[in-house]
């Protein structure tokens, strides 16, 4: 139930804004549904020490996790998460993807 319920609300904050290329917050998976925490955590300490150019999304200096709608993510006030960046921290963490506002 409580998956489900995680699942709801991460949906609802993050559908919004998925074709974007640069995020706020995102989150590491498992399959489509199943929320993985520790890689999360994980995705988000390597996307902090991250420092790949001078292109928003090649730095991440202000990378923190935080808990938004009861759900532990990956936040970035300053829009420095990329898409791709981050699914690919989140598959290094062992998840199979990442979602992301």
């Amino acid at each position: 139930m409580r998956t489900a319920s995680v699942f709801v609300a991460l949906a609802a904050l993050l559908t919004p804004f998925v074709a974007a290329d640069l995020h706020h917050s995102g989150v590491c998976v498992n399959g489509k549904n199943v929320y993985n925490k520790d890689a999360t955590v994980k995705a988000c300490e390597a996307y902090l020490k991250r420092n790949t150019g001078n292109k928003q999304h090649e730095q991440c200096p202000d990378c923190v996790m935080k808990n938004i709608g009861n759900l532990d993510v990956c936040n970035s006030a300053g829009w420095h998460i990329g898409g791709k960046e981050l699914s690919q921290y989140c598959k290094d963490a062992g998840a199979s993807g990442s979602l992301a506002n």
